[in-house]
């Protein structure tokens, strides 16, 4: 951490200097001048064609110059990133969700999902054999997307409910920006039509969103199969279509299909990592509590449980709870606990004590507090799913809550490339320039300033297709959070790619979150930085303690 404070106090130096550099340039992306005050100031040259482009070439020449100083700094894809302080010697119990926590899935297991939903809309609900063309597409959908229910659309979201034009499909094509701007009468979607509380299409929502990254697959055979329809020009209902894909995905679960197909080849499906037992571990010899809370069987936990952690793996839990329902575990204070033998028969005795070495179903949140008198701020909870796992927990319960994102990982190392740098750094830029020229009227300024604001949309695009080619980052919509973002800034304590990343970190460590200045105080931050009126691009948006 030290390390990079120093780092960061160079870079900030450095920057400094070409930020008084970009500044003579005419980059000002977070001017502390009001535009008026600037004209006011500045007289316009007489070659305003000569002038605007010379701030241009000098603003790439520095912005080029600023760009190893960047580089210098980069970000770790193992570190854990905090939304909330949080320090892990007043965390006495963990807590786990199994799938995309404990353990990880190959790419084979979404092929599979596909695979067999799409067979079942074949065979038991009557779709056209057709559509057994189409094979799963791992790079087509990201998490976090929303679903126009009736209109069939699957599309990206801001934190602002604003639509991200260009990322709108109808089954596998984009629909053109001027199209959508006219069936949303804008691109805002208005909260009474966003999805629940819970991500879900109820109570008169239009829009389903996207969180579990089990959905992937659904969210591709939905367009998959819009897209056989409209090829074929087959009239269709899209809530139909919507209901019967969602049936199909659940049925895959809650029929067997993907756990039967798993356990049978589990080397294939399952990613064996050693860490997770080491995580477990460390806890363990550090005398903290554990438990685990998931949705799925019994049989299917363990056999996956014995893979990755070995034999012993129930020695590492206070509590084992399988087929919990989430998130009704967490609200619904109805449903008792059932003890699963050996054997994995229920059986009917009345729940007094939760158990170590004990394997129990079902239950509900509000009999496990009161069975453990694990309460407040000294659980921390992992799980995937931020609004299954995480929402109700920090919002009724008091729990730490910690997200595991494994799409992090990817995102940070493409963040790290010296292209991606480039051109984040040479896009904040333009959008200074712009920001700051824009007082200029005249004809000839405003037609250069047109050109600008071409290029500044080109990479724009070009920034989305460094993750995907349709939809761009889990993350970040143009300048905006995605609604995805949103929810896990507000829902989750701290977040990572996976478990092994708390190997990095000793059990006494504090999560310190970054005070990242708001709209207001941006000025006054950036004069710290700079002499001038140029903040340093990107590298305050990127800088972690590693």
């Amino acid at each position: 951490a030290a390390a990079t404070a120093r780092s960061l106090l160079a870079a900030g130096r450095a920057g400094g200097r070409r930020c008084r550099a970009l500044s003579a340039a005419g980059a000002a992306p977070y001017c502390t001048v009001a535009p008026q005050q600037q004209q006011r100031r500045q007289a316009p040259p007489p070659d305003m064609k000569s002038y605007l482009w010379s701030r241009y070439k000098e603003a790439k020449r520095v912005t080029k110059e600023l760009v190893p100083s960047i580089m210098s700094n980069m970000l770790n894809p193992d570190a854990i990133f905090s939304n909330n302080e949080m320090s892990l010697s007043d965390i006495e119990i963990y807590g786990f969700d199994y799938d995309y926590t404990l353990v990880f899935y190959s790419k084979h297991l979404h092929t599979l999902i596909f695979n067999a939903a799409r067979d079942l809309l074949i065979n038991e609900h009557r779709y056209p054999a057709e559509i057994r063309k189409y094979d799963y597409d791992p790079n087509f959908a990201i998490r976090g997307l929303h679903y126009d229910v009736h209109r069939a659309l699957l599309m990206k979201i801001d934190a602002f409910h604003y639509i991200q034009l260009g990322t709108v499909y109808r089954g596998l094509s984009v629909v053109p920006d001027e199209e959508v701007i006219a069936m949303y009468d804008g691109s805002h979607v208005p909260l009474e039509q966003m999805s629940d509380f819970y991500g879900k299409s109820s109570q008169g929502n239009t829009m389903k969103q996207f969180m579990d990254i089990f959905s992937l697959p659904e969210m591709t055979l939905l367009s998959c199969v819009n897209e056989y329809f409209l090829k074929n020009n087959i009239d269709y209902e899209p809530v139909h279509l919507y209901k019967d894909v969602k049936d199909a995905i659940r049925d895959v679960h809650i029929k067997g299909i993907m756990y039967r197909a798993i356990e049978a080849d589990i080397e294939t499906y399952i990613c064996y990592a050693e860490q997770t037992r080491a995580v477990l571990a460390k806890l363990a010899d550090h005398g903290k509590k554990m438990f685990l809370i998931t949705n799925s069987p019994s049989s299917f936990v363990d056999k996956g449980m014995k893979f990755i952690v070995g034999k012993d793996w129930r020695d590492l839990f206070d509590v084992v709870i399988v087929q919990a329902d989430k998130p009704n575990f967490f609200n619904d204070k109805r449903r008792p606990f059932r003890k699963v033998n050996e054997r994995g028969v229920l059986l009917w005795d009345k729940i007094h004590k939760l158990q170590k070495g004990q394997i129990y179903k079902q239950g509900n949140l509000y009999e496990f507090l009161k069975l453990t008198g694990w309460r407040g701020s000294k659980v921390l909870y992992f799980g995937d799913h931020i609004y299954s796992d995480l929402a109700d927990l920090t919002l009724k319960h008091g729990w730490r809550t910690g997200a595991i994102i494994p799409e992090l990982r990817s995102e940070i190392k493409i963040m790290n490339t010296e292209k991606y740098i480039q051109t984040m750094t040479w896009l904040q830029t333009l959008t200074g320039l712009l920001e700051h020229m824009q007082v200029h009227r005249d004809p000839d300024s405003q037609m250069i300033l047109e050109e600008w604001k071409k290029e500044r949309k080109e990479m724009r695009e070009m920034n989305r297709n460094f993750f995907n080619a349709q939809f761009g980052s889990l993350f970040r919509t143009d300048e905006n959070p995605t609604y995805f973002l949103r929810r896990l800034s507000r829902f989750a304590d701290i977040y990572m790619a996976s478990l092994s990343c708390l190997l990095n970190y000793e059990p006494d460590y504090t999560f310190y979150p970054r005070r990242t200045p708001l709209q207001h105080e941006l000025p006054g931050w950036s004069d710290q930085l700079c002499t001038g009126t140029f903040r340093i691009p990107f590298l305050q948006e990127t800088v972690q303690v590693k």
